[in-house]
C-alpha cells in the first residue's frame, strides 16, 4: 500500500512510497518518528547542537523546512524553531497520550516532525519542537 497520505490528513502528498520503500530509505529511528509518529529521546540528536548557517530539511524527502536563523535554544532537548519556511509544514490536531497538541508534519511527504506550541520567542511566539532525526542539515556554502 502506498502511503501518499496520512490517517491524520485529508489529502495526498507529493512524495509517496510504500511502507517497504520507506523502511529502505530511512533508518529505524527515522522510520519510527517520521512514519510512526514516535518521539526521539530528548537531548540525543546532534542537530540539537547545530550552530552553522544553513537549512534543515526533511529526512524523508529533503524538502526545506527551517533555516538556521530561526533556530533557538528552548531548553527542551529538541531542536526548536520559531518559523518554518513558507509552505514547508502542515499541522493537524494530535489527541494521543491523553492531551491535545498541534502536530507538525512535512507538507511534501507527510512525515511526522514534532509539535508546535504557543510559548516561543518573538516575532512569532511559536516554538516548533522538532525531532532531530526527522531532519538533515545542509550547511550554507562558505
Amino acid at each position: 500500500m502506498a502511503t501518499g497520505s496520512d490517517s491524520r490528513t485529508s489529502h495526498p502528498f507529493k512524495v509517496t512510497h510504500t511502507e517497504a520503500e520507506w523502511r529502505q530509505l530511512l533508518t529505524p529511528e527515522q522510520y519510527s518518528v517520521l512514519r510512526g509518529h514516535a518521539t526521539e529521546r530528548a537531548g540525543t540528536c546532534a542537530l540539537l547542537y547545530e550552530k552553522r548557517t544553513g537549512t534543515f530539511v526533511c529526512a524523508g524527502c529533503d524538502h526545506p523546512l527551517f533555516v538556521a536563523k530561526t533556530k533557538f535554544e528552548s531548553g527542551t532537548g529538541w531542536p526548536s524553531f520559531n518559523d518554518p519556511e513558507p509552505g514547508s509544514v502542515e499541522t493537524t490536531v494530535d489527541t494521543s497520550h491523553g492531551m491535545v497538541r498541534t502536530e507538525v508534519h512535512c507538507s511534501q511527504c507527510g512525515g511526522h516532525l514534532g509539535h508546535v506550541f504557543p510559548d516561543g520567542p518573538p516575532p512569532t511566539g511559536l516554538r516548533y519542537c522538532i525531532n532531530g532525526v526527522a531532519m538533515n542539515f545542509l550547511p550554507d556554502a562558505t
